[in-house]
């Protein structure tokens, strides 16, 4: 039985040695909040955090005000400025462009500028006039998937494949009463886009672009006021 007692006794000892080493670090963490306090006279919950302005992905501008550049949906544009916003925390640089056209203007981040491309040279206008000239390819599926075809490729932003569009879907004054309402739409619309891209590259008048563009695809030029 005494010996239990002295086990007890040790082990109240290695308790009370334990309890005497940890006390000291509290009073330590508290006395280096408290002199926190004192010093910054504000409350460690209350501390205001300063928030970062972060900057869009950097990435080289490839155009410049006054430049002409096509937007796939919408066609030829002007740059009129470019301009910079804070969007979310996140600094923005950005094109304004004007689609003449459609009276609109667009806001596109440089960052997505992959989506614009330069208006084309004169060797491809030059290519396109010939494609006007070529005779158009008449598919035999159903008109419901060749317009979404048409309407794919006019909004692709390919110069070319606009050309092929406005190719395909010409009708001669003999056949103007076989187009349906919706071809003729998708074909002026084509016929639009391709027709703005010529004015800005040849930098000749809307009538003048209009000749050269119904010579060449056999077309009367009254055909479209009709």
């Amino acid at each position: 039985m005494p010996k239990l007692k002295k086990k007890k006794k040790t082990i109240l000892k290695k308790k009370q040695k334990k309890g005497k080493k940890i006390k000291p670090k509290i009073l330590l963490k508290n006395s280096k909040e408290n002199l926190i306090k004192k010093s910054s006279g504000i409350p460690n919950e209350e501390k205001i955090e300063i928030k970062k302005i972060k900057k869009q992905a950097t990435e080289k501008k490839e155009y410049n005000v006054k430049d002409y550049v096509v937007y796939p949906k919408h066609g030829v544009g002007k740059i009129i400025s470019v301009e910079k916003a804070t969007i979310g925390q996140i600094e923005i640089q950005f094109y304004k462009i004007f689609v003449e056209k459609e009276k609109l203007t667009l806001t596109v981040p440089i960052n997505q500028q992959s989506n614009l491309r330069a208006i084309s040279s004169i060797n491809q206008i030059n290519k396109c006039i010939s494609i006007l000239k070529t005779k158009p390819k008449i598919k035999r599926t159903m008109w419901s998937r060749r317009a979404q075809e048409y309407d794919q490729k006019i909004n692709s932003g390919k110069i070319y494949e606009l050309a092929e569009v406005v190719k395909d879907l010409n009708k001669n004054k003999d056949i103007i009463a076989d187009q349906s309402y919706s071809e003729r739409q998708l074909f002026e619309k084509a016929y639009e886009r391709l027709k703005s891209e010529f004015e800005a590259v040849l930098k000749i008048s809307p009538q003048d672009v209009q000749k050269k563009m119904d010579k060449a695809l056999g077309r009367d030029a009254n055909l479209l006021e009709a």
